[in-house]
């Protein structure tokens, strides 16, 4: 009796570090190249407000790791105005900036409560 609680122990310590190690409680991610482990680990590794990921059906991904929405909308628009956009306005998730006449729409998803996802239009660099 006691082997068996001794094995039913270990094995829910290794299924509980298994979880922990590849951060299967975060929620699913809505990109699909990339799994959780290696958004935090990318972001961990980087000293940056805000991190890119990668780029996926013509998309740039970025996540930033902040609770408050409103400064992490502050980060965006300091690196899109790097690039020339001009902030115009939000509206829900979507930042709206404008640039020679064309639009450029940034949207972004609070991924957990400490981490914002922005994925961005490749119109970014044009």
């Amino acid at each position: 009796m006691k082997k068996l609680l001794l094995a039913i122990g270990l094995m829910i310590v290794f299924v509980g570090a298994f979880v922990f190690y590849n951060k299967l409680y975060y929620p699913s991610l809505p990109i699909e190249n990339m799994s959780k482990k290696e958004v935090i680990e990318k972001l961990n590794n980087s000293d940056e407000k805000i991190v890119k990921l990668l780029n996926e059906n013509g998309q740039q991904w970025y996540i930033i790791s902040e609770r408050n929405i409103p400064i992490a909308d502050e980060i965006i628009k300091e690196m899109v105005r790097q690039y020339g956009w001009v902030f115009k306005q939000k509206d829900g998730n979507g930042l709206f900036f404008e640039k020679q006449g064309e639009n450029l729409i940034i949207s972004t998803q609070m991924w957990t409560g400490d981490y914002v996802l922005v994925k961005i239009p490749p119109t970014l660099k044009e």
